[in-house]
């Protein structure tokens, strides 16, 4: 099992998603119409998969097993409402000591097997006060606190150019249809900026009360990474933050892991049905 805090550069992952494009497809045939990646406490969509092909990421060539609670670590090929779906239940983070080419190649993979659409999900503090524990936010932009990036290294121009740009990362048109889901099924969306930082310590109060003052909605330790290779691979991405709790020192209560996993139980599945028919609807 080769280290995965060694650097990937750009260059080399066409040769790995060959290799883990050979191991998806001795499994499956399904082309992938959306990838979708679960985070913190939201693995319960994948119970709605119908005829689903289940790949555990120990099995897929480099990719170590997910060790984040509430991760169950599972690359899944199944139909969503009737649409073929790629949906990765769990994933890899920089706290965990990956590299950042490997947090990326599972929404990489995604573009390979065929997805040309991307929804990332993650749990995250709210820097907002008035998003209340369980608030589903669609991303509208990001800040990329974290140091990393995973396009540093030569390029591989095969999979997109040197300097993507990233003024519509978070596209319009699909927050545009996440939030027509959101109305259509009942459920209140807000929207906002997600900030994303190295991890794994939650922020001090002060660090809070300045990442808002920067413009950010909601704060956590994962996404950013992924939708930054998305969007060099020339995939769409949209997304959510489920805010599990308020950011440090809004409450004076201490956080823990534990809040985050039991928010993500609780707004799950109203994440679950806007997803749901956000998927139903994209070929509308």
């Amino acid at each position: 099992m080769p280290d995965p805090a060694t650097p990937i550069p750009p260059i080399d992952q066409p040769a790995r998603l060959d290799a883990l494009e050979a191991v998806v497809r001795a499994r499956t045939d399904l082309v992938p119409e959306v990838g979708i990646v679960l985070g913190s406490g939201l693995g319960g969509l994948a119970d709605d998969l119908e005829d689903p092909v289940a790949v555990p990421f120990a099995e897929l060539p480099g990719w170590p097993a997910a060790t984040a609670p509430g991760h169950v670590g599972r690359l899944l090929l199944g139909r969503l409402g009737g649409r073929p779906v790629a949906m990765l239940q769990g994933r890899f983070h920089l706290y965990e000591g990956n590299a950042p080419g490997l947090v990326v190649q599972p929404v990489l993979l995604f573009g390979r097997l065929g997805a040309r659409v991307v929804v990332l999900t993650n749990a995250a503090g709210g820097l907002d006060p008035s998003f209340r524990p369980g608030t589903l936010m669609v991303i509208r932009d990001h800040l990329n606190l974290t140091g990393q990036n995973p396009l540093l290294g030569p390029n591989a121009e095969a999979i997109g150019e040197r300097f993507p740009d990233m003024t519509d990362a978070w596209s319009a048109r699909l927050r545009e249809r996440l939030h027509a889901a959101g109305a259509a099924e009942g459920i209140a969306l807000a929207e906002g900026i997600y900030v994303g930082l190295l991890g794994p310590n939650y922020e001090t109060p002060a660090e809070v009360r300045l990442y808002a003052s920067l413009g950010g909605h909601a704060v956590g330790m994962s996404t950013v990474m992924e939708c930054i290779a998305a969007r060099w691979a020339g995939l769409e991405v949209c997304g959510f933050s489920l805010v599990t709790n308020a950011g440090a020192g809004y409450t004076g209560e201490p956080l823990s892991h534990e809040e985050v996993l039991a928010a993500g139980a609780e707004a799950g599945p109203r994440l679950a049905r806007v997803i749901r028919r956000f998927v139903a609807d994209l070929g509308a």
